[in-house]
C-alpha cells in the first residue's frame, strides 16, 4: 500500500495489517517469520484452501468501485464555508497528492521486469490509476478555474 496501492484501494494501516491474521485464523493463508531489513517480517502465503477461495472470488462479477473522495465533501461544503480562495487553497493540496501517485506508479512501471508473470495484469491495474489521476488533475484545474474567478 507504501506503493502506490491506496490509489485503488484505500485502508486503514491497522485494518491493513489486521487483515492476514483474520485470514490465517480461517486457514486461507499460512505466516512465516523472516529476517528484514530493518527486523523480523512476517510473509503470508495462501493455503490451499486460500487459492481456491481467491479462485472463486477473483472471477466473481465486480462491483462498481466505490469511491471515497474527501475534496468532494470540502466542495460541496462551500456555500457554507462562503470563502472561494480558501476552500480552493486546501483543494490545491491535491496537486502534489496526485504528483506523489504518479511518480509511485512510474516506480510500479520499474519493477515489472521482474514480475514477468504478472506483467500484462499489473499494466492494466497502472493504466487504470493513470486514468483516475489523470481525471483528478482535470477535475482540479476546473474547479481551480471556477473557483478562482470572482
Amino acid at each position: 500500500m507504501r506503493r502506490g496501492g491506496n490509489i485503488y484501494y484505500a485502508v486503514a494501516p491497522s485494518k491493513l495489517y489486521a487483515e492476514p491474521k483474520r485470514l490465517e485464523k480461517l486457514g486461507y493463508v499460512k505466516s512465516k517469520k523472516a529476517p528484514g531489513k530493518t527486523r523480523e517480517r512476517t510473509f503470508y502465503t495462501l493455503t490451499n484452501k486460500g487459492l481456491e477461495a481467491l479462485k472463486r472470488w477473483a472471477v466473481e462479477p465486480s462491483p462498481l468501485p466505490r469511491i471515497q473522495n474527501e475534496a468532494i465533501a470540502r466542495l460541496i461544503s462551500g456555500d457554507i464555508v462562503a470563502d472561494d480562495a480558501k476552500l480552493l487553497e486546501g483543494l490545491r493540496a491535491l496537486g502534489p497528492a496526485i504528483e506523489d501517485q504518479e511518480s509511485r506508479l512510474d516506480e510500479a512501471r520499474e519493477r515489472l521486469a521482474s514480475l514477468p508473470h504478472r506483467e500484462r495484469y499489473l499494466l492494466l491495474t497502472i493504466s487504470l490509476a493513470t486514468k483516475l489521476l489523470e481525471a483528478q488533475r482535470e477535475w482540479l484545474a476546473e474547479v481551480e478555474r471556477e473557483l478562482g474567478q470572482p
